[in-house]
């Protein structure tokens, strides 16, 4: 209103000829005493525009929520400042929402001559926010809805399109975020079936985009009490902040146990959105977040606890319709290595998922030094000149798995070892003690080396056996280094329709390093360091093959208790190695992969059921192609095995099953790929 009197008043003035300043003098004391008029009549009346921009609020809420909004009173305390008292958020027949007992705000004037009411700057004193999701009790799903036309559509965009609802969220709280926030004694639940949040806050406060807070969070099982330094920019989706504890260790991440079965706790722990984009039903989240000091224990991860110094993850995060990913941008630190991961997950029409992770070219010495305490513990204290650079390629359409993509690469520059860590991997070429656990506890130890009166040399053991081993676990173990990528990928595409973990894909290579120099708990690290072990290994030629082979022969499980080839010979057939057939070969050869199950491949007669008699003509079928054995001791092969150690002591006589079926590519993991 007073911008158009203005402009009509100069207008006119501009328009008049010769420029006569008295007349302008009159014109802007007539505008002076109109504003000093308005604003009197402002005074006079702002309670009376208070009420009407509070009824207006009121409205508007209730028409766009099946709730109530009641507001004890709305008065001036001074100038600009309105003290509003008893605030309630009642949702219709559900419990109440929120309840605040004064918000002392700053009132924008504009607001107000336009029928609303926008608070500047507040001070809220004694809130209590109830959320409340269980069964047929929900008092605060309907905001994340909209009504009319769209209310269709929200069931499928729940379903399936989480960037619309996630946008939706982002917008709602940063288009509400004042200039300015003192909180005193607030208190925010969460009760959505099993899952229970609550939040105590004694103060926050917002000056200048500066976000200051200390708060005590409970769930179920963890009370955390930290402190919150923060940024938040709403223009520009901005909002960072910064959590720690009292005390080292001091925040530990709840419900990950209940969930997942780890434990997660942490000194500093920084969050951040920078930016977003919406476009095309998609939503793209740019941010960052960092910790320090982490500590994370989960059985399939690691046996202890796994510690990490400094780890940062920057993201670009992508929600669509059935669509996610974290795009190419994205980078991962952990303390000094830096990969740059890029995930995609589809699940409509079909399950697709793609993984590529890439590096630069890390220092040697910065990859050994960043491998945390508790998941690669070889690595410890190993020194190295030279650099690493990796490449990994996944991907795998769930209707056509056949068809999956698997490729990992490795490569060193000026690769040298200067100092070994726990484990010296040189051990492997002259007599060392080797300790065998099960179920994670020492079993047994004994030398492998020529003091072991059980030690079996390389030319001491029969070629039938060295042959049939190579044939069925990795025919091209002489010749690769330390990987055999088909037989992995087959091995996932085995493993992806079965639903669970029925093949491995490891080399002879990888047995071995498994047996000397890790314990056998299964978890996902464990393989990364294996993998990591054999690389350095077979590149550095650490050890040549057929040392590798004759210490893998010497120490691998062959049965209840029977470790090393001489054992398995005396305890199956009391012979020595050098004396094993081609049938009694085969048969050892066929138990490697499940030792333990060697009684099942017998029937109540003593004879080989289906199985290892369908094992015996495959595998020696692939040495007659490998020119291994002759024509003579292809065309000889028994399909009977006569045990005459211990063993055949263990054979349950049971009734013959002939419905066993087994699975060669089950019990084989390289089996007779090319």
């Amino acid at each position: 209103m007073f911008s158009f009197i203005i402009s009509i008043a100069l207008s006119d003035t501009i328009k008049q000829k010769p420029f006569n300043k008295k007349k302008l003098f009159i014109w802007l004391g007539s505008i002076l005493t109109l504003l000093v008029v308005a604003f009197g009549v402002f005074l006079l009346n702002r309670e009376r525009l208070l009420q009407y921009a509070v009824s207006k609020v009121i409205q508007k809420v209730e028409a766009k929520y099946p709730a109530k909004l009641h507001i004890g009173s709305a008065k001036f305390v001074d100038l600009n400042t309105v003290m509003v008292q008893h605030i309630q958020f009642l949702p219709i027949d559900q419990p109440k929402l929120l309840q605040i007992d004064s918000v002392e705000a700053t009132v924008s004037f504009r607001s107000l001559f336009l029928g609303r009411m926008v608070f500047k700057q507040f001070n809220v004193s004694n809130g209590i926010i109830d959320a409340v999701k269980e069964g047929k009790v929900d008092n605060f799903s309907f905001l994340l809805k909209k009504k009319g036309a769209q209310q269709a559509s929200a069931d499928t965009v729940k379903q399936s399109n989480y960037g619309v609802l996630l946008n939706r969220l982002i917008e709602t709280v940063f288009e509400n975020v004042p200039d300015g926030v003192n909180f005193q004694r607030l208190g925010v639940s969460l009760k959505n079936d099993s899952l229970f949040i609550g939040v105590k806050i004694p103060s926050l406060t917002v000056e200048d985009g500066v976000i200051l807070s200390k708060m005590v969070i409970s769930t179920d099982s963890v009370t955390n009490t930290m402190n919150v330094k923060g940024l938040v920019d709403p223009d520009e989706y901005l909002l960072s902040a910064k959590m720690y504890g009292d005390k080292p260790g001091g925040i530990e991440v709840p419900y990950i146990e209940r969930k997942w079965g780890a434990t997660m706790r942490f000194d500093t722990l920084s969050l951040s959105i920078t930016g977003k984009k919406f476009k095309n039903g998609q939503l793209t989240v740019t941010g960052e977040s960092s910790g320090h000091s982490l500590v994370l224990n989960h059985p399939k991860i690691a046996d202890e606890d796994v510690f990490v110094k400094d780890g940062a993850l920057k993201y670009v995060i992508t929600l669509g319709d059935h669509y996610y990913s974290l795009d190419t941008l994205s980078e991962v630190r952990i303390n000094k290595a830096v990969f740059y991961p890029q995930l995609t997950y589809e699940t409509r029409p079909n399950r697709k998922i793609g993984i590529k992770i890439d590096s630069p070219n890390i220092p040697a010495n910065d990859l050994f030094e960043s491998m945390p305490p508790g998941l690669f513990d070889t690595f410890q204290g190993m020194k190295a000149t030279g650099s690493f650079k990796y490449h990994m390629d996944f991907y795998v359409d769930m209707a056509k798995v056949d068809s999956l993509t698997f490729n990992s690469d490795l490569d060193a520059q000026n690769l040298t070892i200067t100092q070994f860590g726990v484990q010296d991997l040189r051990k492997l070429n002259q007599e060392f003690v080797h300790t065998v656990y099960e179920n994670g506890k020492e079993l047994r130890s004994f030398p492998v080396g020529p003091s072991y009166p059980k030690f079996t040399p390389y030319a001491q053991i029969s070629p039938y056996l060295k042959n049939s081993i190579l044939t069925a676990e990795d025919p091209k173990f002489m010749t690769h280094k330390g990987f055999h990528e088909g037989a992995f990928r087959h091995s996932l595409i085995t493993n992806i329709k079965e639903g669970s973990f029925v093949r491995g894909g490891s080399t002879v290579s990888m047995q071995l390093v498994k047996n000397v120099f890790l314990t056998r708990k299964k978890t996902i690290t464990r393989k990364v360091e294996e993998a990591l072990i054999v690389w350095l290994i077979e590149n550095l030629k650490i050890s040549n093959k057929q040392r590798m082979y004759e210490v893998y022969l010497n120490v691998i499980e062959w049965g209840p208790g029977v470790y090393g080839v001489k054992e398995a010979a005396q305890f199956y057939f009391q012979k020595l190695p050098s004396q094993l057939t081609l049938e009694e070969s085969m048969f050892l050869a066929s138990i490697v992969p499940k030792p333990k199950q060697y009684r099942s491949y017998f029937d109540a007669y003593g004879n080989l059921r289906s199985y290892p008699r369908y094992f015996f003509k495959l595998i020696s079928g692939n040495m007659l192609k490998k020119g291994l054995i002759s024509y003579n001791d292809y065309n000889s092969v028994s399909t009977h095995v006569d045990l005459k150690g211990r063993a055949a002591d263990f054979i349950i006589k049971i009734k013959p099953d002939t419905t066993m079926i087994m699975d060669t590519l089950q019990l084989a993991p390289i089996d007779l790929l090319d």
